[in-house]
């Protein structure tokens, strides 16, 4: 008995040897590890296919990188990228930005998420024309002030900017176009006894007074008359004789214009004009009884500087943050408000009539959107009214609806999908 489980032991061993070597063969035969080789190599081309264009929903992207969308010149490249701010990403991509380039969003921007869009714009040749003196500079800037300011050319709001073709490439020497700046004139002005200083393109005393629309009452003198030519730093009176005069100077807001532009992704915002408040001065009468005032009756307001336009364009390109797999997503809009995002699924037949619509359409990514390409979006309606026009993470959206998360995220929206249903309603 012992001898046979000595043998059986010897035995044991060789079997053993006998099956790996078998298996061995297998695994080495051509049939077998040519598809195996061809698998594997699938799967990590794959994987870094997911993990470099899967607009980072990957599980396999590393932890602190976002996929960055960067067009230079009009030259298109995706990006994993680590970098914290725009420029840090330029750094990081050996982008190198030359005189006059302009870069949108500017390069303090913080990069927060995926599909994050940066615009590098190349300067061009301009010519600036200011009286006697031309000046050759380079500049991708989008309106005239813009491209002057980035000269370093100082122009004041009176000033008109005219955007001119080259007149004859020879004599400019420069093949780009010619920025014009006519100047207005500095004058002074004793308004009522309070001495103001404006500036005006008006040729003669009396187109002043229409221009800052300055009327003159009974017992008003204006010196010099009103026929008098405008020159430089003139000095004009206008008073009131036989009453007490008070004049305040006033701030007067600077308009701001919104634009949207697709090539900026949604949450961001870019500078194309610096605005500036403006001035103006407001004449009172005073009524008194007893050597007191008793109340002041305004009789003339003069606006001194004129506001500058302050132009800004939002970005409204989809950052794809909310999907169906993430229920909940905070986004950032370009004016630094949070907002909780989550979707719903619920025929949208008769909230679509809120803002006079008859109709709506499931965008390729389950977004129900109205004619107008606006995502359905409950809001707070007393923070959002009905019908406005909000920023979210998967594009620009239209308030239509709202509902009770509202009390617990004022700024909380509540985004309208086919993801749940699947239906096509």
């Amino acid at each position: 008995m012992l001898r046979k489980r000595k043998q059986q032991a010897n035995k044991q061993p060789q079997e053993t040897t006998s099956r790996f070597s078998r298996t061995h063969r297998v695994v080495r035969h051509p049939a077998v590890t040519i598809p195996l080789a061809t698998l594997a190599a699938l799967l990590l081309v794959g994987t870094l296919a997911l993990l470099i264009f899967g607009s980072g929903k990957s599980s396999f992207k590393p932890m602190g990188t976002n996929i960055v969308i960067v067009t230079d010149d009009g030259k298109e490249q995706t990006v994993p990228s680590r970098a914290r701010t725009v420029a840090e990403l330029l750094e990081r991509q050996h982008i190198v930005l030359n005189e006059g380039d302009v870069v949108e969003p500017s390069q303090d921007t913080e990069i927060k998420g995926d599909n994050f869009r940066v615009n590098v714009y190349r300067a061009t040749p301009v010519t600036i024309v200011d009286g006697d003196r031309k000046v050759f500079t380079f500049s991708a800037a989008t309106t005239p002030r813009s491209i002057v300011k980035q000269a370093g050319i100082e122009v004041y709001p009176e000033d008109e900017l005219l955007t001119l073709p080259t007149e004859n490439f020879l004599v400019e020497g420069s093949i780009g176009p010619r920025i014009v700046i006519i100047r207005a004139v500095p004058v002074n002005i004793n308004l009522y006894g309070t001495q103001v200083l404006m500036r005006t393109r008006a040729k003669t005393v009396g187109e002043l007074l229409k221009e800052r629309g300055i009327h003159l009452d009974t017992g008003d003198t204006v010196t010099p008359s009103e026929g008098v030519a405008i020159t430089s730093n003139i000095q004009i009176f206008l008073l009131r004789h036989g009453q007490r005069i008070e004049t305040v100077e006033e701030e007067i807001a600077m308009p701001v214009e919104r634009v949207q532009d697709n090539t900026l992704s949604i949450g961001t915002k870019a500078i194309r004009q610096q605005g500036s408040p403006g001035k103006r001065v407001v004449t009172y009468q005073i009524q008194l009884e007893n050597d007191q005032e008793v109340a002041r009756v305004p009789i003339q307001s003069v606006e001194i500087v004129p506001p500058v336009k302050h132009i800004e364009a939002v970005g409204t390109r989809s950052i794809g943050g909310l999907s169906r797999s993430k229920g909940v997503y905070f986004f950032t809009d370009s004016r630094g408000i949070t907002h909780r995002e989550t979707y719903y699924d619920l025929s949208m037949g008769g909230v679509i009539r809120n803002c006079g619509g008859s109709a709506y359409s499931i965008r390729a990514d389950g977004a129900k959107i109205d004619k107008d390409g606006f995502i359905l979006v409950a809001a707070n309606l007393n923070i959002y009214p009905r019908c406005s026009v909000v920023e979210t993470s998967l594009g620009l959206g239209k308030v239509y609806d709202t509902g009770d998360f509202t009390s617990y995220h004022p700024h909380g929206f509540d985004l309208a999908t086919d993801w749940s249903n699947n239906d096509g309603r």
